[in-house]
């Protein structure tokens, strides 16, 4: 059931954002990166950590052979989720000029936005059952 994976989905979710926001942190204050060339490289590490906590745990995907279907489901979710994101990211910064200086906080709310949407399209499209659209079950 779609609603028992959420918490989950929520806290790789969060492990992803402590991620993304360490990075881009460290980027920007010890190496002196711009904040979209920092963010490019946190969320690319820490959508590859959300992948592997997701399909391992939440999904429980670990014993199923990962397919071409499933991988650009998989990809093109992740596009469509990094695009809000960096639309919500870009458009904090740009309006609120003062956020530029604490990335975390644009970083959250477009985390937030592509959390929503991720769940709903991996659950339905990325991690779902081919016959009936809803994600697997695993054996109890």
């Amino acid at each position: 059931m779609t609603s028992r994976r959420l918490p989950g989905f929520v806290l790789v979710g969060g492990v992803g954002f402590l991620v993304d926001a360490g990075i881009l942190t460290v980027l920007m204050t010890g190496y002196g990166f711009d904040p979209y060339m920092a963010r490019a490289v946190s969320f690319t590490i820490a959508v590859t950590t959300t992948w592997y906590l997701n399909r391992r745990w939440v999904f429980d995907r670990q014993n199923v052979r990962l397919n071409s279907r499933e991988y650009l489901s998989y990809v093109t979710v992740q596009v469509i989720g990094a695009l809000l994101n960096l639309l919500v990211f870009v458009a904090a910064i740009e309006l609120v000029e003062s956020l530029r200086n604490i990335p975390v906080i644009p970083l959250a709310f477009g985390a937030g936005v592509a959390l929503l949407f991720n769940f709903g399209a991996s659950s339905r499209f990325v991690f779902a059952d081919r016959d009936g659209g809803k994600p697997e079950e695993s054996a109890p």
